[in-house]
């Protein structure tokens, strides 16, 4: 928890770079309309960026967690914000597009039971395994399912891989390794190499071990291949699993998803007679044939809270002034964790850079282009999604869901953790998923008025490019582009870079920690703001559609959106 004196110092360093006097998140806060205008624009941006980081990561808002009160109060300022802006309802007069998630809160009493002939484990929850499920039911279970590794777990045709060939996993339980054969061989000829593919996440595993009628699956963590440790899995499996209300209640889902550490998985193949080492070797080459680990089996009962709510994307618009049908749209998600009883110390989960920074940003955006001179020709939406931590759920419903046509939907542009590191001024500028579409030209002009080149995302191998909210509007066809933040510190170069946004991955992302700091250097948020108003602009005033690279997954299905043939 802040204390008042720290309180208080966050209230005079705002007043001090803001011009404006103290807010607190129960007075009423000043919109950012009115912040007096600055002789440098990027000090405006600077100003406005701490302000809103302040209060939506404060301990008021209860770390926005979907569904609570955190909810109510965050979508409250948002809309208070906008319009103070001059901005519309972008719903079709509605500030809100509903999104009906369901809470699934499991107990954390369950013990994950590993049984075979000559072998006897009973995991419990936290350091020995982390175990959830997706299914909107009271209860559910694996009994004496019997265990199988199946590699990475992936079923990619079109690379001749199938991890699930010539094996039966009906009822059983998966083994599966997290990433993909890629990143273990380091082969730039194998997936993608040190880049992961979407067969490298998480959520893909359990979804293709439902499609080959598993009844659960555990994925062995190791913190390389996941890109964050054990605390990061066991933070995320104690908090209720949302997802969107399904009508089957995820019937199709596997009962049981389950991770366990790297230690609980050696064990578990010695027991099976299994070299773990040899093992996770032979999965990465072509060829791997899935087998069962001995004579083992799962069994684990869950119990769960299940609630149905309604949550709310945040819809503001500014509309074209000539071709008001066709839309360019940003998106950040306004989530965080929420608050975690039984934490120890602070139990808060603020979420300033994750994804504060990138919501106060939105606001930044709207001002600047409702200052343009000439207004844009088409509309413009700014878009803050709910539930981006459980899932992309929020831009998910909206891709299903689209308020504009998605022939009509131009680009979109995504912010997520823009402050992370607080790395400052940089000369280049990272593009998660480089070469995937022609929006990246409009980067480049963008980035050279700034004096900057484009580069590869520092840290491929963690497949950021599939964990915010653009994929959702990708996997639906809609051009869509993820800059981050490079390491290359213009002051303190690459290396002091690289080493304060891995501390703020080991240290800081999605823990208490991420609090917001006045003495936060956010000149490098500041920088991709003025990135992505110049690109937006740009194409919000002319009759460019954006493609997406011959090659890239979603290519087929935007050419199928738009009519076009595909290539």
């Amino acid at each position: 928890m802040k204390s008042l004196l720290l309180l208080a110092s966050i209230l005079l360093a705002l007043t001090a770079c803001s011009g404006e006097g103290p807010t607190t998140s129960d007075a009423v806060i000043e919109s950012s309309a009115a912040v007096k205008p600055e002789s440098d624009p990027a000090q405006q941006i600077n100003a406005e960026l701490h302000r809103h980081i302040a209060e939506l990561a404060s301990d008021a808002y209860e770390g926005r967690e979907p569904g609570t009160a955190g909810e109510d109060k965050t979508i409250a300022y948002l809309v208070k914000e906008f319009e103070a802006l001059g901005l519309q309802p972008g719903n079709n007069g509605q500030w809100f597009q509903e999104v009906p998630i369901t809470a699934v809160a499991t107990a954390h009493d369950a013990v994950l039971s590993l049984r075979g002939e000559n072998y006897t484990a009973d995991l419990s929850f936290g350091d020995e395994m982390v175990v959830f499920t997706q299914r909107q039911m009271p209860v559910a279970e694996l009994a004496a399912s019997p265990l199988v590794f199946a590699g990475y777990g992936i079923n990619a045709p079109e690379r001749g891989w199938n991890d699930y060939a010539d094996i039966d996993v009906t009822g059983k339980t998966v083994v599966v390794l997290i990433n993909d054969p890629g990143f273990a061989t380091q082969d730039p000829e194998v997936f993608n190499g040190n880049a992961m593919t979407y067969y490298g996440r998480w959520s893909y595993k359990f979804e293709e071990a439902a499609r080959q009628g598993a009844a659960g699956v555990i994925i062995v963590h190791e913190t390389a291949p996941a890109a964050y440790g054990w605390d990061v899995v066991r933070n995320g499996g104690s908090s209720a699993k949302i997802g969107l209300t399904a009508e089957n209640k995820m019937a199709d889902t596997v009962a049981v998803q389950s991770w366990i550490p790297l230690a609980q998985a050696q064990t578990l193949f010695a027991a099976a007679g299994v070299d773990y080492a040899e093992a996770s070797a032979a999965a990465a080459r072509p060829g791997f044939k899935a087998f069962p680990l001995a004579d083992i089996s799962a069994s684990v009962t869950l119990r769960n809270e299940v609630s149905n709510k309604i949550s709310h994307n945040v819809a503001a618009l500014l509309p074209g002034s000539k071709y008001p049908d066709e839309v360019v749209i940003y998106t950040a998600h306004w989530d965080h964790l929420g608050v975690r009883p039984g934490t120890d110390g602070d139990n808060i989960y603020n979420g300033a850079s994750d994804n504060a920074s990138g919501t106060a940003a939105l606001f930044s955006l709207a001002r600047m282009f409702g200052e343009q001179a000439q207004p844009p020709e088409r509309s413009v939406l700014f878009l803050a999604v709910t539930a981006e931590e459980s899932g992309l759920l929020g831009s998910r419903w909206y891709g299903e869901n689209p308020i504009f046509a998605l022939d009509k939907t131009v680009a979109n542009f995504n912010m997520d953790n823009i402050a992370a590191g607080q790395i400052g001024p940089t000369s280049d500028i990272a593009v998660v998923g480089f070469g995937n579409s022609e929006l990246e030209n409009y980067l480049a002009r963008a980035a050279e008025q700034q004096g900057r080149k484009l580069v590869q995302e520092p840290f491929p191998e963690k497949g950021f490019y599939y964990r915010s909210d653009h994929f959702s509007l990708a996997r639906v066809g809609v051009p869509a582009l993820y800059l981050t933040r490079s390491t290359s510190s213009d002051e303190h170069g690459p290396e002091w870079g690289k080493k304060r946004l891995e501390d703020y991955i080991k240290n800081h992302y999605h823990k208490p920690s991420d609090e917001y700091d006045a003495d936060w250097d956010l000149r490098g948020a500041v920088q991709e703001v003025q990135l992505l108003h110049h690109m937006g602009s740009e194409l919000a005033s002319n009759r460019d559609f954006p493609k997406w690279t011959e090659g890239v997954e979603f290519k087929a299905t935007r050419d199928a959106t738009m009519n076009q043939p595909a290539d």
